[in-house]
């Protein structure tokens, strides 16, 4: 498993929107804009169980999540690996995305219909250019 740099992870833990990219079941390759931050376990986001990326990572655990610096387009960081997906306080982890993301205490597109998820990324490579 590789690891993130202090580096690499304050960039990720500015309120930076990442991109994930995911594989459909037809090998074609699905990215998407996420909020995105990371702790001491790596890098994780939030999603809602039955969208592209809870399904093609259902399927295919293969992913890969980056961010870009808006003021240095040479300063980025890229993990690709694993995910693990986790229901387990994922209404709380989406609430702190929107309060890192948006100042919003709570995330404003709750649903009562809507079960979030929780997306870790166990890296198998970190890309990092400071």
């Amino acid at each position: 498993m590789a690891e993130l740099s202090a580096e690499a992870k304050a960039l990720f833990q500015q309120p930076i929107p990442g991109w994930v990219t995911t594989r459909r079941k037809d090998g074609s390759l699905h990215s998407t804009v996420v909020w995105v931050d990371a702790d001491d376990q790596g890098v994780y986001f939030n999603t809602a169980v039955g969208r592209a990326k809870e399904r093609h990572l259902r399927n295919d655990p293969t992913i890969s999540v980056s961010v870009l610096d808006p003021a240095n387009p040479y300063h980025l960081v890229s993990v690709s690996g694993t995910a693990t997906l986790d229901t387990t306080d994922a209404d709380a982890t989406i609430d702190r995305l929107a309060k890192k993301y948006i100042d919003a205490d709570v995330y404003p597109g709750h649903t009562p219909d809507e079960q979030r998820i929780n997306v870790r990324v166990r890296a198998d490579k970190v890309i990092y250019n400071g």
